[in-house]
């Protein structure tokens, strides 16, 4: 089991920054994949960035160039750096993870389906 628990949400204004953390506990081990997932009002969750166990990084397009997804491997903790922010950033943002058995290896990708662990959300609202 993996235990995952997000911080760092609030309200900021257009054009703003903000740092979400995502601290995991339990199981992990060195193949460990992770992401951070939102969902806005009305709409589905979708992918934002995840990361894989060797550090290769993917981003939705929406936040390209914008958000910086990374991980502390020594303090089990994922980080989002959102820049630029934009009012349709609106949303909860869950943190999520995988980790593999030995003889699997997982993607760090945006598929929902890809992760077994997730934590319970932390509110981001950007206003214009």
């Amino acid at each position: 089991q993996v235990q995952l628990v997000e911080s760092g949400g609030g309200s900021v204004q257009a054009g703003g920054s903000l740092r979400l953390s995502c601290a995991a506990s339990g199981y992990t081990n060195s193949r460990t994949c992770m992401a951070w997932f939102r969902q806005a009002p009305g709409k589905e969750r979708e992918g934002v960035a995840g990361i894989d166990s060797a550090g290769r990084t993917t981003y939705a397009d929406s936040v390209k160039g914008r958000f910086t997804i990374s991980k502390d491997n020594a303090k089990r903790t994922l980080y989002l750096q959102m820049n630029s922010l934009k009012p349709e950033d609106t949303a909860v943002y869950y943190c999520a993870a995988e980790a593999p058995p030995t003889w699997e290896r997982c993607a760090g990708g945006l598929r929902q389906n890809e992760y077994s662990y997730w934590g319970q959300g932390t509110q981001i609202t950007v206003s214009s």
